[in-house]
Parts: structure tokens; sequence; C-alpha cells
């Protein structure tokens, strides 16, 4: 596996692959990695001939007061994992390499509606953010197919809107979360629990399943659920950022009629954000 940290040697490693008539995939990632990541990488090895990753923590979703600074670099170890996973380039930019003119002037990509609400809400401009330097690594990139994790389900929404929207010829996978033995979803920031929270953590994900299961049984009242779910998640010691049933596709609140739903929560373990979901298909 190499590693490139420019656009021009990204490009040029891209180009040598295609003209060998390789398909190209692509997965991007904030580094830090853990096996849900190599999962995508492993995915996107099963479906093209050339798989390309890229490690970039990206200033333009971070907000005011969030983790940006203290968000782990693990260059080394990331790259290893990758290798293993069937990764063929490594793309790590620096900053001034992804925004050469800085980022206030930077052009942003928006995905309105999708982009509201939910995660939307609490983290004001995250998905411009995320629309905006995914479009950048797309065009770099320029992939046959990019595989996303559904544990950021909003995040996998919106991507699937931008490309749909801008004509991006780029075919978009979203593979299962990977969860930990006791279920809790893998993430980096799982890093930042103490031994306490974690063993607590847990929780968030047994919650969704006892809402999908009171669903799976007949039942409609989805207010009187999550406010039930809720006090649960605060009595063990969680507060509650969101804890949401919307309609899987378009993100919009789920109806009583609705047979495509996605459970979505975000909640605060200390200072530690965790977000987790849960889709639920009634005719499946």
């Amino acid at each position: 596996m190499n590693t490139v940290k420019t656009v021009r040697e990204l490009r040029a490693a891209v180009a040598r692959a295609r003209s060998e008539g390789k398909r190209i995939g692509f997965v991007p990632t904030m580094g830090n990695l853990h096996s849900g990541h190599a999962a995508l990488v492993t995915k996107a090895a099963q479906r093209v001939d050339f798989v390309v990753a890229s490690i970039f923590v990206n200033p333009l979703q971070f907000g005011a007061g969030e983790d940006l600074d203290k968000y782990p670099r693990t260059l080394a170890a990331d790259q290893e994992k990758l290798l293993q996973a069937g990764c063929h380039l490594l793309f790590a930019p620096t900053v001034e390499e992804m925004y050469p003119d800085g980022m206030d002037g930077q052009t942003r990509v928006s995905v309105p509606q999708l982009s509201e609400g939910l995660c939307g809400a609490s983290r004001p401009g995250h998905f411009e953010g995320v629309a905006t330097v995914v479009s950048k690594l797309f065009n770099m990139v320029q992939p046959d197919l990019a595989v996303f994790g559904q544990k950021d389900f909003q995040q996998l929404a919106v991507i699937r809107a931008l490309v749909h929207d801008l004509n991006m010829p780029i075919q978009i996978i979203g593979e299962p979360t990977v969860r930990a033995a006791d279920g809790l979803a893998l993430s980096s920031r799982n890093g930042y629990l103490s031994k306490e929270q974690r063993a607590i953590a847990p929780a968030i994900y047994r919650g969704l399943t006892q809402i999908a299961e009171a669903i799976s049984q007949g039942e409609r009242d989805y207010p009187k659920l999550l406010d039930e779910q809720k006090q649960v998640l605060e009595a063990a010691g969680f507060r509650p950022d969101y804890l949401e049933i919307r309609q899987a596709r378009t993100l919009r609140p789920a109806t009583a009629q609705d047979r495509d739903l996605v459970i979505l929560v975000a909640a605060y373990l200390g200072a530690t954000r965790l977000i987790d979901n849960l889709h639920l298909d009634l005719d499946a």
C-alpha cells in the first residue's frame, strides 16, 4: 500500500490504476481506525480492483467547542489496519493541501432537509462541512463506488442525496454497523469513555432494540415509546440529545402508516457524545 499526501500524487496513482483497466473504490475516514473502518475497506476490496482510502480530520465539520484538537491522530497504526483490510492507496493530506486558500472563502456544499434536525440541529454546519469535504474528495479520486458506514445514518442519507442531486457517477454502498460483543457500535469516540462509562454504554443499543421489538409487536404510540426509553437512558446515566423514529429514506418523522423505519439516538455519557441507529423494515 502506498501513502500519498498531495492531490497531484493521488490523481497520478489513480490514473495509473485506471489505465490498467481497474475499477476504483473509495473509503473516506478521519483516521483512528477500528474494525468498523476495516469492514468498509474489505467491502470495497470485494467489489473493485483498486481501493483508495483517505485519512483527513476535516476542520470544516467541527463546531466551536467540539473535539477537533484532541481528535486522535494514529497514522502508523491506521496504515497497518488499512493494509491488512486490502487498501491499495492511502491519501493523507494536510489541511493546507485540502484548503489551499483557507476555509473562510471555501465554496460550500449544502444538502437541505436531510441535513436538518437530528445531528444537524445539535451540530450546526456539520453536514455542510461533511458534504463539502466529501465532494472535494470525490472529485479528487473520481471513484466508481464509495463505502460508508450505516452507523452515521444521517450522514449516509446526506451523501446519497449529494451524489444523486449533483449527478455524480458514483455508487454509494452502506455497510452495516460493526458492534462490540455487548452491542455497542464501534466508534473512535468510544476511546474517550472511562471504564465505568464503557460498561454503561451498551444500554444505548439495548434501548433501540427494545423500541424496535415493541414496534414489531404492533405498538404505534411512538411518543410514548420514546419518552419511556429516554427515561431509561437518563436513569442509566445518559443525557439524551435526541431519540427519534423516522422514515428511513426521507428522515421525516415516522407515522403509524410508515413501514420502513429507522430509530436514531444521540446521547452524552459524561462529555462523550454517542450516536447509534437501528433500521426496521416492517415488510421484510
